[in-house]
Order: C-alpha cells, then sequence, then structure tokens
C-alpha cells in the first residue's frame, strides 16, 4: 500500500510541475498578494512554506524561527486577504505555489 501512495504522490507532483503555468496565471493576483505580504522578510518566507495545514501556530513559529507575535499577525494580514484556507484547523496557504515562487518573483523584477 505505501508503494502505492508513494506512487500517487509523485504522479502529483509531476501534474503539478506541467501545470504550474497555467496555475501561475489563474492565481496570478492572490500570488502578487501573498508576495507583498512577505516583502523581503526571510523568516515569513519560510513560514509560508511551512503553512501546509500539518503544523499549528506554534509550531510554525519554533521551525520558522519567528516571533510567535509577528507570525500571528502575519497570519491575521493572510486570513484578512483571503490567502489562508478556512477549511483547515491547522495554517494552510489557500494558493499553491512552487518551491522557488520567491526566487521567480525576485529574478522577475
Amino acid at each position: 500500500m505505501s508503494e502505492e501512495i508513494e506512487l500517487l504522490r509523485k504522479i502529483h507532483d509531476l501534474l503539478l510541475l506541467i501545470a504550474e503555468p497555467q496555475l501561475a496565471e489563474r492565481d496570478r493576483a492572490r500570488r502578487d498578494t501573498l508576495q507583498n505580504a512577505c516583502g523581503k522578510s526571510k523568516k515569513k518566507r519560510a513560514a509560508i512554506f511551512l503553512m501546509d495545514g500539518s503544523r499549528t501556530q506554534t509550531q510554525i513559529a519554533i521551525a520558522g524561527n519567528i516571533n510567535a507575535g509577528q507570525l500571528s499577525n502575519f497570519m491575521k494580514q493572510l486570513r484578512d486577504d483571503e490567502l489562508l484556507d478556512k477549511t483547515s484547523d491547522n495554517p494552510k496557504l489557500a494558493v499553491s505555489i512552487p518551491a522557488d515562487f520567491f526566487e521567480r518573483s525576485e529574478n522577475a523584477t
């Protein structure tokens, strides 16, 4: 069973790679809002990639080495901008981004 799950994950990752240009176009405004919310902060950027729904806010603060108050304010901004999934108990982005999202953004300017 675990081999099947691993195979499905690989297929999922390949499909995301293929679909990335279409996802980027569809989510352009939301991704721009996310980029603006993070700014140049490396801690906020690290926290973004930890927001996959598997960690609590406290766990994200610890793993991302970000102050809990700063993270709380940041997450409020993300909620206000509708960038967090409302159905998840733990913080989870409502928009998909590739692993090199911030590097791409910097290279585009």
